[in-house]
């Protein structure tokens, strides 16, 4: 057996083993599965905000119906998160995770076959359901298949870079190739993106294990490799017994769930501002200034780019900042702090220029730069509190966070609808101050869960009360 010490290489990207063998390199095949799951999620789920317009004409609906559409999915999508990174925790994310790909594919296409209002509203609430697991699970997937040292950083490639991406290519695919340029109706495109949802779930399903350990292609050494920062993670890898919601609530304390309600104050802030780029952009555009799909889709894409190159940059920029200063707690916090901030300043600017589109959408393109460089920073501070329960610990975070992102699309279409989408985009602005000063009590040294003692007995012992 290889000795698990280790020490950095100059770079500081991966520890050094010197095992007796090569580590194989299965985990960049994850790695790969994981950016194409982020993706596609995003892919498909920004196609709605581009279809609302079409809707509006064929079915006559105003924003504030718009928006409950746009609630149907996100309420199904927040409650569903717990009992997702549950059953992701349980049965691990190889099949699960594989299933819920072809499954919100399948959802996608239905909206294409909703003959009215109450069958599209019934597809939301699926859609929103078999989404909810995903990002849950994947938090799980950067936890076991890569080292500690790199993984805030892989956390924004995935989680940031590819999501965002695929919100980008949701608007230029969608939008500006196949409708505007290819003239393919929306319900045929809609297909489209559909299909390939399916194949790519059959591909993850292929290809992905749960850990090295369990993957045919994966040697000791890349084991190793994973599990040497973190001693912890190669007893939870082999372990088969899964830990019990009553231990989870006795190992907390008062101080953790303190600390940890500060982390969901600035993620329901954050969600609740987010929201206007999902549901909303492509329709201003489109109302208030006359774009047509072709620019629409261009212009609408600009903050999810924006949003795709923050987040990578906000990954490697914590992990560089923890290595540099030693200070795990304060890098992730100044990262929130600084990124939301940032966001809010330019959201404020960004309406000196309301008026002119295309530099407002330039400018949006900052706003989201800024704002997602910390979402890197959430789930590693979910990374670092969750340990065994990551992705149950993340459900909770998703779910209680997107409760802001339940309600902000309906609030926005009502408040565009009767006053005025500069009001709009003033409230996004205070919803990233909030989030901004959030990370100020967000401590991520502090774990949600203490290590309980060996002998636990979970049908005899209490939970902890302080």
């Amino acid at each position: 057996m290889n000795d698990p010490s280790h020490k950095f290489h100059p770079a500081g990207l991966e520890p050094d083993l010197a095992p007796s063998e090569k580590p194989t390199n299965v985990r960049w095949l994850i790695f790969s599965l994981g950016c194409g799951t982020s993706w596609f999620l995003y892919l498909h789920r920004y196609t709605f905000g581009l279809i609302k317009p079409s809707l509006a004409q064929e079915w006559g609906l105003d924003k504030v119906e718009l928006g409950t559409l746009d609630f149907a999915f996100s309420i199904s999508y927040s409650l569903a998160q717990v009992p997702s990174g549950l059953l992701g925790d349980f049965l691990g994310a190889h099949l699960f995770l594989g299933a819920i790909i072809v499954a919100w594919a399948v959802s996608l296409g239905l909206h294409a076959w909703a003959p009215n209002v109450r069958v599209l509203f019934a597809t939301r609430i699926m859609f929103g359901l078999t989404q909810a697991g995903c990002y849950p699970t994947i938090s799980q997937v950067s936890r076991t298949w890569f080292p500690r040292s790199i993984r805030t950083t892989l956390q924004g490639w995935i989680a940031s870079f590819f999501g965002r991406s695929g919100g980008a290519s949701a608007n230029i695919l969608f939008a500006t190739v196949l409708i505007g340029l290819l003239a393919f109706e929306w319900r045929t495109a809609i297909n489209i993106l559909a299909i390939a949802g399916v194949m790519f779930g059959l591909l993850f399903a292929w290809q992905y294990r749960n850990s090295a350990r369990e993957h045919p292609r994966a040697n000791e050494a890349e084991s190793l490799l994973i599990e040497a920062e973190e001693p912890s993670l190669a007893d939870t890898v082999a372990s088969s017994r899964k830990i019990s919601f009553r231990e989870m609530f006795a190992g907390m304390s008062g101080r953790s769930v303190l600390n940890f309600g500060f982390l969901l104050i600035q993620q329901v802030t954050s969600t609740f501002a987010d929201a206007i780029y999902i549901a909303w952009i492509p329709f201003f555009l489109r109302e208030e200034h006359g774009l047509e799909f072709t620019e629409m889709g261009f212009y609408s894409a600009l903050p999810l780019i924006g949003g795709a190159l923050g987040g990578a940059f906000g990954g490697f920029l914590n992990d560089r900042l923890i290595r540099l200063t030693g200070q795990r707690r304060w890098a992730r916090s100044g990262v929130g702090l600084c990124g939301k901030g940032m966001a809010c300043g330019l959201i404020f600017f960004a309406l000196t220029i309301y008026e002119h589109p295309y530099a407002f959408c330039w400018t949006l393109f900052f706003v989201k730069f800024f704002s997602d460089w910390s979402q890197p920073t959430v789930w590693g501070t979910v990374t670092d509190i969750g340990g065994k329960a990551t992705a149950t610990v993340f459900g909770f975070n998703n779910m209680v966070g997107g409760f802001g992102g339940n309600f902000s699309p309906i609030v926005f279409g009502y408040v565009a609808q009767y006053y005025s989408w500069n009001i709009v985009f003033t409230m996004v602005g205070s919803a990233y101050l909030l989030s901004s000063l959030s990370w100020l009590f967000v401590n991520c040294t502090i774990p949600l869960m203490r290590e309980l003692p060996a002998d636990f007995e979970p049908e005899s012992e209490s939970p902890a009360t302080s």
